[in-house]
C-alpha cells in the first residue's frame, strides 16, 4: 500500500541556495574554458580532408571519410588520456545495405564516440552530438571536395572542445560525446547510435544535437549573433492511440520532455545575459528537412537541435564554385568563430548542469472535483528536493513566481523530506490550485543545487519511453 509521506516545505535557501555561487562559478569557469583557437585548429584539420562524404574513400590514409575518423577516435583517446583514461572509445558502427535512395552500395557506417561513464550513475546518460560527415549539390557526389565547415564541422569542433573541458570534471551522469556520418545521406549514424544505446538499456536523460552553429548571417543577409534556434517536438514521436487519447483528455500537446528542454536550455542561458541566448522553435526541425535528433525522439529520448540562428543557403550543400558573382560553398572563411565559441559555451554549460542533475521524475497529478491538485512521483536517485512549477494552460512557459493559492495564501515551491530521508515509495504533495487551470511539474534538485529540467505532470510527461503495447506498429 502507498502511503502518504510528511513533508516540510522550504523556499530555495538553505541548503541548496549556499551552492547557487560555487554552480554559477563552476559554470562560468568551465565555459571560459572554450578556445577559439582550439575550435580553429580543429576545423582545418578536419576540412584538410578534402571532404568527409559517407560515401568516400575510407581506405586512404589523409582523404576522405575513413581517415576523418580515425583521427577522431585517435583525438578522442588522446584527449582521454589527459584524464587518466576516462574516456571509452569506439567506433558504433554498422553496415548498411543499398536503399534505393542515397546509398547506392552497402556502405559501412561508423561513429565517433567517446563515453565519459558516471561515478554515481553510469547509466545515466546525456548526448552531445553532431554530424561528422559532409556533401556538396549532389548529394551522392562522394569525390569532389566538400569542406562541410558549418555543416557540421562546427558541430563536431565544439564536440571535441566541450570533450576536453569536461574530461577534467567528474560527473554523477554519463556523458556521451559523439561525432555522427551517414547523416547528409538519411540520418543513418544517429539511427545506429540510438540503437545501440537502448541495446545498452540507457536511460537518456537528454540528447543535444548541434547541427550547423557557426554562423550568424543568412542568405538574405539578416545577421543575428545573439541567438541559437533550439528546435523540440510538441506532440512525442514514440506516442500511441493511448496515449493520444488521454492528452486529448487531459493535456499535454505542450509539454513532451524535448520541449521541456529547450525552455530549461533557454532559462540556463537567460541566467548569462551576457552568453549566447536561446530562441525556442516549436517545431521538430525546420521545415521539409530534418537532424540526428529524429532517431532518438522516434524512440521516445529527450533531444532538441542547436543551431544557427538564420541559416546561410549559398554556404551549404553547395559546389565549390563561384556563378554570377556569387561565392559557393561550405568553407572556413564563411564561418563565425566568435560565434562559434559561444555557442559551444552554452553547449558546455548545458552538459555540465545536466550531468550533476538528477533525472526529472515520472509525475503524475490528481485534480479530478477537488480544487487543489495532489502531484505525486517515485523519488529519483541524486535529488534531496524537489522543486514544484506552474504555468496557466494558456501560458507558453514555467513561471518564475509562485502562483497564489486558491485562497489567496502562498505555498511553497520546495519539497524536501523531513530529516532529508528519501521517501521508499511514492512523493505525495497538494498544490493549492485547481488542476482545471493550471499546468503542474516537478524538477528534481541536487544538494549541490542543480535542478534537472522540469517533468510536467501530463501524460506523456516523463522523461522515459511510451510503453508500446505488444504488437503496436506506431
Amino acid at each position: 500500500m502507498i502511503k502518504r509521506l510528511a513533508f516540510t516545505a522550504a523556499l530555495l535557501s538553505s541548503p541548496l541556495a549556499a551552492d547557487d555561487h560555487a554552480e554559477a562559478s563552476t559554470d562560468d569557469a568551465l565555459a571560459a574554458q572554450v578556445s577559439e583557437e582550439r575550435l580553429r585548429a580543429d576545423m582545418d584539420t578536419i576540412v584538410s580532408f578534402g571532404t568527409r562524404h559517407t560515401l568516400s574513400t575510407q581506405t586512404d590514409p589523409n582523404r576522405g571519410i575513413g581517415a576523418a575518423i580515425n583521427w577522431a577516435l585517435d583525438e578522442f583517446r588522446r584527449i582521454g588520456a589527459t584524464c587518466g583514461d576516462c574516456f571509452e572509445v569506439q567506433s558504433v558502427e554498422r553496415l548498411i545495405e543499398a536503399d534505393g535512395r542515397r546509398i547506392p552500395t552497402p556502405t559501412l557506417i561508423r561513429n565517433a564516440v567517446a563515453i565519459q561513464r558516471g561515478t554515481e550513475r553510469p547509466d545515466e546518460v546525456i548526448i552531445v552530438q553532431g554530424h561528422y560527415d559532409s556533401r556538396v549539390t549532389d548529394p551522392l557526389n562522394g569525390t569532389d571536395d566538400a569542406p562541410g565547415a558549418n555543416d557540421d564541422g562546427s558541430g563536431s569542433v565544439m564536440i571535441l572542445e566541450a570533450s576536453r573541458i569536461l574530461s577534467q570534471q567528474k560527473y554523477p551522469s554519463t556523458i556521451i560525446y559523439a561525432l555522427l556520418t551517414g547523416e547528409e545521406q538519411g540520418l543513418y549514424g544517429a539511427g545506429i547510435l540510438a540503437d545501440w544505446v537502448e541495446a545498452q538499456g540507457m536511460t537518456v536523460k537528454a540528447v543535444l544535437n548541434n547541427d550547423m552553429i557557426g554562423n550568424s548571417c543568412g542568405s538574405d543577409g539578416f545577421c543575428d549573433a545573439k541567438h541559437v534556434r533550439v528546435f523540440s517536438e510538441g506532440l512525442r514521436a514514440d506516442s500511441t492511440a493511448r496515449l493520444r487519447a488521454r492528452q486529448r483528455r487531459f493535456g499535454g500537446e505542450n509539454d513532451s520532455p524535448g520541449r521541456n528542454l529547450s525552455r530549461w536550455l533557454d532559462d540556463l542561458a537567460a541566467d548569462n545575459p551576457d552568453g549566447m541566448q536561446v530562441r525556442q522553435i516549436w517545431r521538430t526541425d525546420r521545415m521539409g528537412r530534418g537532424g540526428d535528433q529524429i532517431p532518438f525522439l522516434d524512440k521516445g529520448y529527450p533531444a532538441i537541435r542547436i543551431t544557427v540562428s538564420v541559416e546561410d543557403y549559398e554556404h551549404q550543400h553547395q559546389d565549390l564554385r563561384v556563378e554570377d558573382g556569387v561565392t559557393y560553398g561550405d568553407t572556413v572563411d564563411e564561418l563565425d568563430f566568435d560565434y562559434l565559441t559561444r555557442a559551444s559555451q552554452l553547449n558546455v554549460r548545458a552538459l555540465h548542469k545536466l550531468a550533476m542533475s538528477p533525472m526529472p521524475p515520472k509525475v503524475s497529478a490528481d485534480a479530478a472535483v477537488r480544487v487543489d491538485t495532489e502531484l505525486s512521483f517515485a523519488p529519483v536517485s541524486g535529488a534531496d528536493a524537489y522543486r514544484i512549477f506552474a504555468r496557466r494552460t494558456d501560458e507558453a512557459y514555467w513561471r518564475d513566481e509562485r502562483p497564489l493559492g486558491t485562497k489567496g495564501e502562498q505555498w511553497e515551491p520546495m519539497i524536501t523530506l523531513e530529516n532529508g530521508q528519501q521517501p521508499a515509495e511514492i512523493v505525495r504533495y497538494s498544490v493549492p490550485l485547481r488542476g482545471d487551470d493550471w499546468l503542474l511539474g516537478v524538477s528534481a534538485c541536487s544538494s549541490q543545487g542543480y535542478c534537472s529540467p522540469i517533468s510536467s505532470a501530463v501524460p506523456g510527461g516523463a522523461f522515459e519511453p511510451v510503453a508500446q503495447p505488444e504488437g503496436d506498429s506506431e
